[in-house]
């Protein structure tokens, strides 16, 4: 008897995981009423590319002192009003240099970063956490200044911009080792120029 009953469940659920495998297909290439197309500010704000030789960064400027209000504003809950972190919500900006090679590395963006370009691009798209693209240009060009500020990497009066923002060279510019894999960086480069001189040679 209770072998009957396993088998009529058995069936039961076969049916069902069949109707549904026949329903997913009717819907398939159906919208599934998730989300709603991006706006055109929507796309605009996150269709920007900012290379280290500073190609991408918008008009703008921003000094230290600026900064400093908008950090407090929008980024020191998370952050620390000094930059020293508020973990877990927010890591650790300011210090550490000189630390990645030790037994506690402290990764910061002073510390860690290779370029200031760079840091400029994270905070305008991602920053502040509850708003990420809020931040004018400017905004984000003085927050930038701030903390590049607080790590000693540029004085305090020193005004950033598309012209004087890649010229920041970050402590730990030579930190980072190069992608020698064939598929990546320069030498898919190169491939890929070869081969297409190859195919105009055919």
């Amino acid at each position: 008897m209770p072998r009957k009953i396993s088998g009529k469940i058995f069936l039961v659920v076969l049916c069902f995981a069949a109707c549904g495998a026949l329903r997913a297909q009717r819907n398939s290439g159906k919208q599934t009423g998730l989300g709603r197309p991006a706006s055109t500010d929507e796309v605009k704000q996150r269709d920007i590319t900012t290379l280290p030789n500073g190609v991408g960064l918008p008009d703008g400027k921003g000094t230290a002192a600026q900064g400093e209000l908008v950090y407090r504003d929008k980024c020191a809950s998370c952050h620390g009003p000094n930059g020293e972190g508020v973990p877990p919500q927010g890591t650790q900006l300011v210090g550490g240099v000189g630390s990645l090679a030790s037994d506690n590395p402290v990764r910061t963006v002073g510390s860690y970063w290779p370029y200031a370009t760079s840091v400029w691009d994270y905070i305008h798209r991602a920053m502040p956490q509850n708003q990420p693209g809020s931040l004018s240009a400017d905004d984000t060009y003085a927050v930038t200044a701030f903390l590049l500020s607080r790590n000693k990497i540029i004085d305090t009066s020193d005004v950033m911009d598309k012209e004087s923002l890649p010229k920041v060279r970050m402590p730990n510019r030579d930190g980072f080792i190069p992608d020698a894999r064939p598929d990546t960086g320069k030498s898919a480069s190169s491939a890929s120029e070869k081969k297409s001189q190859k195919s105009q040679a055919r």
